[in-house]
This record gives structure tokens, sequence and C-alpha cells, in this order.
């Protein structure tokens, strides 16, 4: 019985800080792990790759520090061993890719460019048509500009001046 309750018992997952990098200490705080186990699990998990510094510290985004906290709820509280925890993310990663490729297949509906224009604030998020549309439209919108950019006529390369030319070959920069 106390087996089940353990096995049973939720997962809680800390509230992580609203900042664009978290150090690896940091990192190790809010996961509740050691640093040298983040390392470790980089080298295991393709997907965990920290940003490094100039001077060569790890800069963790908030997905990779949710990563962190998936991982360690596969493996502490689930009970997976690090490849079965590798397995069950990169078929996560691949349903998720699938299910993204399903919704850029649908055909869009042709209009005109002034109707196409939708404002993110008129579209309800509780329905999920409405929300892919707009993300469908708005990419739409962007190949449009991306073929307009491209289209345009090369621009002429331009060479710089010498700064000195050199009247013969024996002559020195540094005259003695």
């Amino acid at each position: 019985m106390a087996t089940q309750l353990s096995h049973k018992r939720a997962f809680e997952t800390p509230v992580i800080p609203d900042r664009l990098y978290f150090k690896i200490g940091d990192v190790a705080r809010i996961c509740g792990l050691e640093t040298y186990v983040l390392r470790f699990w980089e080298s295991q998990f393709p997907q965990l790759k920290p940003n490094k510094s100039g001077t060569g510290q790890r800069l963790y985004r908030r997905r990779e520090v949710e990563l962190v906290l998936e991982i360690k709820r596969l493996v502490h509280a689930e009970g997976y061993t690090l490849s079965g925890a590798r397995q069950v993310l990169e078929q996560h990663n691949r349903r998720t890719a699938q299910k993204e490729s399903k919704l850029e297949s649908k055909p869009e509906p042709q209009q005109s460019s002034s109707s196409r224009l939708t404002p993110v604030a008129a579209v309800s998020t509780s329905r999920p048509d409405a929300v892919a549309a707009t993300i469908g439209h708005a990419r739409a919108e962007l190949r449009e500009i991306a073929a307009i950019l491209g289209s345009s006529a090369p621009r002429p390369v331009r060479r710089r001046p010498r700064l000195a030319t050199l009247l013969n070959p024996s002559d020195s920069l540094f005259p003695s």
C-alpha cells in the first residue's frame, strides 16, 4: 500500500522565475538537482543544449529548464531509465512535429489581401481552429513579404579603393 501511494503522489513543479537566462546553479536550485547531474544529462539528452557565455558559463533558457523538470519527473517520479526517458521525449517531439505538419498542410482559401488581415485580439483563444487559421494567415503573409524581398534586383558590388599603392615591389612600407 505504501508503494502505491508513492507512485501516485503528484509531482510538484516549482515556479520558474520570469528571466531570459538561468545559470546552471540557478537551474540546479530550481529543479532540486546537483550541477553534475545537469551536465551529465546534457550528454544523455540531445534536446538539452544550453548556450554558453563567452566565459563558458552554461546559460539555460526557460524551455530548457522546463525540459530538465520533465526529465526529472520521468526519471524520479515515473521510474523511467535515462534511455527510456529519452525515448519518451523523442516520441513526444515526433507527435508534436506531426501535428504541426498537419496544420501547415491544410489548404488556405484564397482571399484578397485586405480581408486576410485578422487582428490577433479578434481571434478567440478558446477555438483552436481560429488560432490555427490566424497562424496560417500570418505565415502566408510572411511568405509574400519574403517573396517581395527576394525578388528585388541584386545590389551592385562596391569595391573599396586601395589605401596605398606601391610604386616598386622592392619598396618597403617601413623605410629604414
